[in-house]
């Protein structure tokens, strides 16, 4: 499993952004000196952000990007989701029939079901990690992970 450079960058923005105390906002310019990406790589994934409804931006030159709803309504999914899609997507059996129109396991596919289970457990996880809890410091937010892990093994 990779996670790609899109959905790193993109939520890297997401944070840059939350963490950002300036009711204007951040500009292109300012969150791509601050996370070091080029500028048109982030008018790529802030226009992105904007057109799934989690940022919203004010034009002019002293315009920028805010959160679209409070840190603790986006969830890391939510941003996960709006940049590169789920780590497996149900179409992805459809695309993956070799040379054939069906897959030889369309009908009893293991892989599929480990597929299947290994993204309902990440979306369990990543649906209530939120971004106010990932602005906090690395030892804390491994603290948060820790608990809604241990609170969905009970």
């Amino acid at each position: 499993m990779k996670i790609t450079a899109q959905v790193e960058y993109g939520l890297r923005i997401m944070l840059r952004i939350t963490r950002c105390k300036d009711e204007k906002g951040l500009s292109i310019r300012q969150i791509s000196e601050a996370e070091g990406l080029s500028t048109n790589y982030v008018a790529k994934l802030t226009r992105v952000l904007r057109m799934k409804g989690l940022i919203n931006s004010t034009r002019g030159h002293v315009g920028g990007y805010i959160l679209a709803k409070p840190a603790a309504a986006i969830t890391v999914n939510d941003t996960l989701k709006a940049l590169g899609g789920s780590f497996f997507d149900k179409k992805f059996c459809e695309s993956h029939s070799g040379i054939l129109t069906l897959c030889t396991n369309s009908v009893d596919c293991s892989i599929r079901s480990l597929w299947s289970m290994m993204q309902a457990s990440l979306d369990k996880l990543l649906d209530k990690v939120t971004l106010e809890d990932m602005v906090k410091n690395e030892n804390d937010v491994t603290v948060v992970l820790r608990n809604i892990i241990v609170g969905n093994l009970v």
